[in-house]
């Protein structure tokens, strides 16, 4: 049966309804998150991502519209405090589109998370270390990468050098195994890593190297299953506490038994001390609850 995106969209909003309605009325859940120290507090291990808000979809531009349509306001409050009532103290905010004005209505409804931004190229740093009160800042992997790939690297290190001196703790996010490696063995200044574990962003040069002289339509949402155990290596031999993202391929892995291979292989891969950031759009199920019991019941065995 074909089914209009009308009636999809809207069979998705009653069911996202169902789902917070439910998810209130439990007083203690079953399945929270997980804790790490880092820093001077105790944040979850599965930190709430923020791309599906925004329709930053890494898929299609379907497919990010569709995350748009949904992700109305109401409904990214709903995400954040049903992911709060599982456990989920932290969130990856990035400050683009409606980013700010929605976490200010969270706040402002008793909402509480730890922020860990990507601190986008754009973006004055100090100005949002004093509204915000993050608890730590993340050079976002895209700005982090373009400079790898323009051998200016040095950037990255001046602006890792000014956040320092704003009090919270500093980061470097990439797609590029090797990024963290070249910091790593020129000792950089840098609290922790957050690393994709798909390399996504390749030069068309090396996407033909990696698919034997063939290139994809769309090479910047190739993921090669080949990439994660590159990214898991280089994370588990730095002592900084290190963030995984897209552990899910960014909604290519589909199949309950495959999503949650893909959470076993992270946390098998990762230290103790590290943490996936996953974004989430419980349209259909609720992601939220099955998210964290599953990193539960893994990180419990």
């Amino acid at each position: 049966m074909v089914t209009s995106r009308r009636n999809f969209l809207e069979a998705g909003a009653g069911l996202a309804s169902l789902i917070a309605a439910a998810s209130r009325a439990t007083a203690s859940p079953a399945g929270q998150s997980p804790k790490m120290k880092f820093g001077g507090v105790d944040i979850s291990r599965l930190v709430l991502g923020v791309n599906p808000f925004y329709g930053y979809a890494h898929f299609n531009n379907i497919y990010g519209q569709m995350m748009r349509d949904w992700y109305t306001p109401e409904r990214v409050m709903e995400v954040m405090h049903h992911a709060q009532e599982f456990g989920i103290n932290a969130f990856n905010y990035v400050e683009l589109g409606r980013g700010p004005q929605d976490w200010k209505r969270f706040v402002a409804e008793g909402g509480k998370l730890h922020l860990i931004p990507q601190v986008t190229a754009d973006v004055d740093t100090a100005k949002m270390v004093r509204e915000l009160k993050p608890i730590a800042l993340q050079r976002q992997g895209e700005v982090v990468d373009v400079a790898w790939q323009k051998g200016d690297m040095a950037s990255v290190h001046e602006w890792c050098k000014m956040a320092r001196q704003l009090g919270p703790l500093v980061g470097v996010g990439t797609h590029k195994p090797e990024v963290i490696a070249y910091i790593e063995d020129k000792g950089w200044d840098v609290d922790f890593y957050a690393g994709c574990v798909y390399n996504r962003t390749r030069t068309p040069e090396e996407w033909r190297k990696a698919l034997g002289g063939e290139i994809m339509e769309m090479p910047r949402e190739a993921y090669l299953q080949s990439d994660p155990p590159r990214m898991y290596q280089v994370m588990r031999q730095t002592k900084r506490p290190c963030f995984a993202f897209k552990i899910l391929a960014a909604g290519r892995i589909t199949s309950q038994a495959d999503v949650e291979q893909a959470f076993r292989t992270a946390f098998s891969s990762l230290k103790p001390i590290d943490g996936v950031y996953v974004g989430m759009c419980p349209r259909l199920k609720d992601e939220i609850k099955e998210n964290t019991s599953l990193v539960a019941r893994i990180l419990a065995a």
